[in-house]
């Protein structure tokens, strides 16, 4: 059953009206968020809003909501939520539908990436403050437990001093500037918890084994603003001399699909396979090489699932810690950890990649120019 629906007894009423925004066909409920809000006691989904109205009512039974509109924007006026879904991967009216949002102070659970651009991210934030309302993003990896587990052993000694962290993308058929966009945010994230924030960028960005320009920008599968390039690499530039690497290739023998972030300290190294359920391995060898000193990686020691103590798994389980952590800011005031101005730094690390290639050097950050460095697709 989804959670919030009203009970007798000693429980208290939901605190919260939560209202879900899909758009079947056009970006859909991203991964999952249709039942973000499942298992919470606080939380009573009144509506969902679809375009199509048949797959709007399916979702309203999934998410066990009381009413389905079409029409987003007539759903938030006559449901007036204090709590909100957007669920779209697309990138479209994102805006818009955060501005509605703030106008009746709804707080905000939604899919990434944030926004199409600097400038964008910019307003986002700039409305959420004025109203006062908390954002958090679909950051699905940041909380599973054997990742905290995982971030408090390095910062024990488990692998010595970190001294760098290299990422990679899926290297699917998206491989290079959309995978940047889509499966690069993961990576840049989990940097960011485990190193702090980027000074600097650096990256080149090819098509063909050729530099990219401006004119090389085309839209991607989805609607997510320009992207560029079959083969990107990039360098961020951590406090105490850590080093990040992020990479994504068209593959033309073998195969992709690492989706990985390796983390190699002066004692070991650890490997996150990049999912709501990360598998962690360590490999005990100050050489790094297995081959050489006779280590073996093992799974990380201690590790606790990462299924929710409701049952909830996956994605499921994943959305329903970062809400309660959503909510958490909202009650007790600060920021969750997957909160709007984490999001704007996230894509700050992604355009930096362009804006650094554009240039032929290092791009610091923040990024002063907030338009996007390929201009518009027009």
């Amino acid at each position: 059953m989804a959670g919030g629906a009203l009970v007798t007894g000693n429980v208290p009423a939901p605190r919260y009206r939560a209202a879900i925004i899909g758009a079947t066909g056009r970006g859909n409920y991203g991964h999952g968020l249709d039942v973000a809000f499942q298992r919470l006691p606080a939380v009573a989904t009144v509506a969902v809003a679809d375009v199509d109205a048949a797959a709007g009512e399916r979702a309203r039974v999934r998410a066990g909501a009381e009413r389905a509109y079409t029409d987003w924007r007539e759903m938030l006026a006559r449901e007036r939520p204090n709590l909100l879904a957007i669920g779209p991967r697309w990138v479209v009216d994102r805006l818009a539908m955060i501005r509605a949002a703030a106008d009746v102070g709804a707080h905000i659970y939604m899919e990434k990436p944030l926004a199409v651009s600097l400038e964008e991210a910019d307003a986002i934030v700039s409305a959420a403050e004025r109203a006062r309302i908390k954002i958090a993003l679909a950051h699905q990896v940041r909380l599973a437990p054997g990742l905290i587990h995982c971030k408090k052993l390095l910062d024990q000694g488990l692998i010595g001093d970190l001294l760098e962290m290299r990422a990679r993308g899926k290297e699917d058929q998206r491989a290079g500037g959309e995978d940047l966009m889509v499966l690069g945010w993961h990576a840049m994230y989990l940097m960011r918890y485990f190193a702090g924030p980027a000074s600097w960028c650096a990256a080149r960005v090819t098509v063909g084994g050729r530099d990219v320009t401006v004119a090389d920008r085309h839209a991607a599968t989805e609607p997510l603003g320009p992207v560029a390039g079959d083969s990107i690499h990039a360098t961020y530039a951590f406090a105490g001399g850590v080093q990040g690497h992020f990479a994504s290739q068209k593959i033309r023998t073998g195969a992709g699909g690492r989706f990985e972030l390796a983390l190699y300290g002066s004692a070991g190294a650890i490997m996150i396979h990049i999912d709501q359920d990360p598998a962690i391995y360590v490999l005990a060898d100050p050489l790094w090489s297995p081959g050489k000193s006779g280590a073996a990686w093992k799974p990380l020691s201690g590790a606790p699932g990462n299924a929710d103590p409701s049952g909830l798994r996956g994605a499921e389980a994943a959305n329903k810690r970062l809400v309660e952590d959503l909510l958490r800011a909202v009650e007790a005031g600060g920021e969750s950890v997957a909160s709007v101005h984490e999001g704007r730094a996230v894509l700050e690390m992604i355009l930096a990649v362009y804006a650094s290639h554009l240039r032929g050097g290092r791009a610091a950050l923040p990024l002063a120019d907030r338009r996007h460095p390929l201009g518009s697709l027009g």
